[in-house]
């Protein structure tokens, strides 16, 4: 019996010091296993039409600037569309640079004045040399007005407003939004309805009534 419980302490004593021994080579390897924290980026060059030199934003001086630039192409999906506008159509284009702990990180092509619409060109070839697949993205519709506040010659653009993901909302007219105006013209297309539909009843009317009628004299 007392053979039986020693074997039993022997096999419990070994267990409990190779599961000490796992943990402690464990820990070294979890400690080098957990992920690094994600860096935001913290600097922002810019390049293109009618710049002479690039346009460095760091967050250090000027982090507003960063976060409305980085707002800009932060959203791109896995994918895009594999083919854009034609050359003609896209206007003067400024590459993005973002960088990350002053490390360029990625690269985005923008086209604030493309034919119909911001579009943004996300190259397969990054910095960081990750190879995502190339693609065009609609940008927002606030591209042009984003780029010229930071500093990018560009004319000024009055006819957007600040919106959500991949564009924006445009300006409406002050006479789309007259609600006397729009009162009248629903009224106006009410009545010429009422009218129509009068008309047709007072045509099938009609028509009942003559046929009505013919019948009666055959039927005599």
């Amino acid at each position: 019996m007392v053979r039986k419980v020693r074997r039993l302490l022997t096999v419990l004593t070994g267990a409990a010091v190779a599961l000490v021994c796992s943990l402690a080579l464990a820990g070294p390897a979890a400690v080098q296993a957990a992920p690094k924290p994600k860096l935001a980026p913290n600097g922002v060059d810019i390049t293109g039409d009618r710049l002479d030199q690039p346009l460095q934003l760091r967050s250090d001086t000027r982090p507003a600037d960063v976060t409305l630039i980085v707002d800009q192409v932060r959203w791109l999906g896995a994918t895009g569309q594999l083919r854009g506008p034609a050359a003609k159509d896209l206007g003067p284009k400024y590459t993005v640079v973002v960088l990350v702990a002053g490390t360029p990180k990625n690269t985005f092509d923008l086209f604030p004045l493309a034919k119909g619409g911001p579009r943004v060109y996300r190259p397969a070839k990054q910095p960081d040399l990750s190879h995502p697949r190339a693609g065009w993205f609609f940008g927002r519709l606030t591209m042009s007005e984003t780029l010229r506040s930071v500093g990018v010659p560009l004319e000024p653009r009055f006819d957007t407003l600040s919106g959500g993901i991949g564009g924006g909302e445009r300006v409406l007219p002050e006479d789309a939004l007259d609600p006397v105006q729009d009162l009248d013209t629903a009224l106006g297309e009410l009545q010429r309805l009422l009218l129509l539909n009068i008309g047709v009843v007072v045509v099938i009317t009609a028509g009942l009534a003559g046929i009505a009628l013919l019948v009666r004299r055959r039927t005599r």
